[in-house]
């Protein structure tokens, strides 16, 4: 069963959203050897954040892929999505979509990170809930302030 990890941070904007995912992405893939699937809402959002994965810290280099890309490799390390199929085997899927996706529970891990923005508090409640209901093991991971190093440039 699929476990959930909700990323609780005191930050309150997208972008520190989006670089926390980023700095999970690099944590999962390099520390701990992980396929990661990064899923959004859609390709222009999926596109600024393989954009950003690219330029977040300037010490990291994390490869990855959009899913839809003619030259993406078939076993690349992190996949970032949007689309209702999830390509190829993942262990980990970091949802930065407002929707849960209904592949989700094919992942062995699902990672919502939550910042104090009234639309993301709304949907990843809604996230918690539906996965509460349905009986899948949930964890809180309240994380101190992390100032993020706001691109560590």
């Amino acid at each position: 069963m699929t476990q959930s990890d909700f990323y609780l941070l005191k930050e309150q904007t997208i972008e520190d959203q989006w670089l926390f995912a980023c700095r999970l992405v690099d944590q999962l893939v390099t520390k701990e050897g992980r396929q990661v699937l990064v899923q959004l809402d859609d390709r222009q959002q999926a596109a600024a954040f393989d954009d950003l994965l690219w330029t977040y810290r300037a010490d990291s280099f994390v490869p990855h892929a959009l899913l839809d890309a003619q030259d993406a490799p078939i076993d690349c390390q992190v996949s970032i999505g949007w689309l209702d199929d999830p390509g190829h085997q993942h262990d980990v899927l970091i949802n930065l979509s407002q929707v849960l996706p209904n592949f989700f529970s094919r992942f062995q891990r699902l990672c919502e990170v939550v910042v104090q923005h009234d639309q993301v508090l709304e949907y990843t409640r809604n996230h918690f809930r539906f996965l509460k209901d349905r009986g899948y093991p949930l964890q809180h991971r309240d994380m101190p302030l992390q100032h993020l190093d706001k691109r560590a440039r």
